[in-house]
């Protein structure tokens, strides 16, 4: 491409202040990589909500092109991998902060941080998994290596209705777990129990201020939201019972006791989707296109044009926004 279009957040350096413009670039103007991808498809995931509106610091480098998850095809290629004409994907890597990111008709990566697209998905599938499906079936992972399965007991997803939630109950459900449910939208119960939810639980359930130990109520489970929320659901969680964190919606901070890890030997797992070793990003990626339902898939996804990624990005902080959301660039 001579020029493309973009969506560029820049800052004036005096004031600190963001601003954002769609923008027609030249491939002069992107960042090294040694691998052009013409970009065909993006999502929306709170990360991209927050650099978009600038409500944390998540840009570390300026002027960006945001978008963290992208699907497209490579135009050109000096990487051993990868040769024009490529289906690829894209999750993480610190694209979008500080590598120009998605939100473009084209991007310029490190062909090491792309996978090939795999066979069972289109693009726009592949993107209404995008980094929420991939990081929630890393969680599944997680849970499988510390010996959880189904008949353990229930398994707990919190931020249901959001894009990760989403993607955790139906994994979950698929794989036979009873799941519950935490949302602080009642709403949404049709949604996800058509998702396989078992049990919906009111967040209004899991105070802030959790006590050290709370009734057993489930064996695992997958934590989107972090904060107060993560702690109760800790404080809940059964003897030998393991939780995959992912997530900080509801807060960085995690105030809790050493009380359900020395008396009930629960485990805490960290899920790290960014920086994740390739071979394990696409073992992650072949299960899911060995355990996804494509229908659930496709119940859970809205997608959106390019001129829409802004309204999305604040309608995600805001709670608006239930499953996943496509971006046809």
């Amino acid at each position: 491409m001579d020029t493309f279009k973009a969506l560029v957040i820049r800052r004036d350096e005096a004031t600190k202040q963001q601003s954002m413009a769609v923008e027609t670039l030249s491939p002069d103007a992107l960042m090294d990589g040694d691998v052009d991808v013409r970009v065909d498809y993006s999502t929306v995931n709170y990360k991209d909500g927050l650099a978009i509106t600038g409500k944390l610091p998540v840009v570390r480098h300026f002027p960006m092109i945001p978008g963290i998850d992208l699907a497209g095809t490579v135009t050109a290629s000096s990487h051993a991998e990868f040769k024009p004409g490529d289906k690829v994907i894209l999750n993480g890597w610190g694209v979008g902060e500080v590598h120009m990111g998605a939100y473009a008709q084209m991007a310029r990566v490190k062909g090491d941080w792309l996978i090939p697209l795999p066979q069972a998905f289109t693009g726009a599938e592949a993107m209404a998994i995008g980094t929420a499906g991939y990081t929630a079936m890393l969680a599944v992972l997680a849970l499988e290596r510390h010996g959880i399965a189904p008949d353990r007991g229930p398994a707990v997803v919190t931020g249901a209705t959001g894009g990760v939630g989403s993607m955790a109950v139906s994994l979950l459900a698929g794989l036979g777990y009873t799941v519950a449910a935490v949302t602080g939208r009642p709403g949404e119960a049709g949604y996800l129990k058509a998702l396989g939810a078992s049990e919906i639980v009111d967040r209004a359930e899991l105070p802030a201020a959790p006590r050290l130990l709370g009734t057993e109520r489930w064996a695992s489970g997958v934590d989107a939201v972090g904060g107060a929320i993560l702690a109760n659901v800790l404080s809940m969680t059964k003897a030998e019972g393991a939780i995959a964190a992912c997530g900080n919606v509801a807060g960085l901070e995690l105030k809790t006791s050493v009380a359900p890890f020395i008396l009930r030997g629960v485990s805490l797992l960290g899920i790290n989707s960014v920086y994740q070793p390739k071979r394990q990003r696409i073992a992650a990626w072949n299960r899911l296109a060995r355990d996804l339902d494509r229908d659930k898939l496709a119940a859970m996804t809205t997608t959106i044009g390019f001129d829409d990624i802004v309204g999305a990005a604040n309608d995600i902080l805001n709670g608006k926004v239930r499953g996943r959301v496509v971006v046809a660039v």
